[in-house]
């Protein structure tokens, strides 16, 4: 079980990185950035037990991938933007990184059947803890964290809807992209 929901977690991730990718125009990284830079900042964002075999690739403004590294584990690592608001390095699995393609979309609704799991444990950037698509509120400095990606309600949950430093919140309440964030390494 808890197998599984780590990889929720991490599918989460990824498609919180693709979104980020996806909405903010540009390239996804700074011109200047070597490939082993590229490579180990999209490390960073994962467990090493999830780095080790994941997939590294960049994403241009279309949400295009171009592989760096091909992994086995099904889980793809990003390494964002740390210069642009949103653009997180994060790895995600596959039902993450279709969650993420669908927000980026703007799907009525994520279209995964599984939870997803993202990791973002070198932090990040965002506008909002309530609304996905929010582009113009000023940016918030959120620590590293994981996230499981499956419509979570904090009625039924329990967990707040607001960020924390630490613990768990519900990010993006009322909305079918709400997610688990957990404010911790996994």
């Amino acid at each position: 079980m808890m197998a599984r929901i780590a990889r929720l977690v991490v599918a989460l991730v990824a498609s919180l990185a693709l979104i980020a990718l996806v909405r903010t125009a540009g390239a996804q990284t700074p011109a200047s950035d070597s490939r082993e830079a590229l490579i180990a900042r999209a490390l960073a964002a994962g467990p090493a037990s999830v780095t080790a075999h994941a997939t590294v690739a960049v994403m241009d403004a279309e949400g295009r991938m171009t592989v760096l590294r091909r992994g086995t584990n099904g889980f793809t690592c990003l390494p964002g933007d740390p210069t642009v608001v949103a653009k997180p390095a994060m790895c995600a699995d596959r039902a993450s990184m279709q969650w993420g393609s669908d927000l980026a979309h703007h799907r009525p609704k994520p279209t995964n059947t599984v939870p997803g799991i993202t990791y973002m444990l070198a932090g990040a950037t965002q506008r909002s803890d309530s609304d996905p698509y929010d582009s113009t509120s000023a940016p918030m400095t959120i620590g590293p964290h994981w996230m499981i990606i499956w419509p979570f309600d904090p009625a039924t949950s329990g967990l707040p809807s607001h960020y924390r430093p630490t613990g768990s919140f519900i990010m993006w309440a009322g909305t079918p992209y709400a997610h688990v964030h957990v404010m911790a390494l996994p």
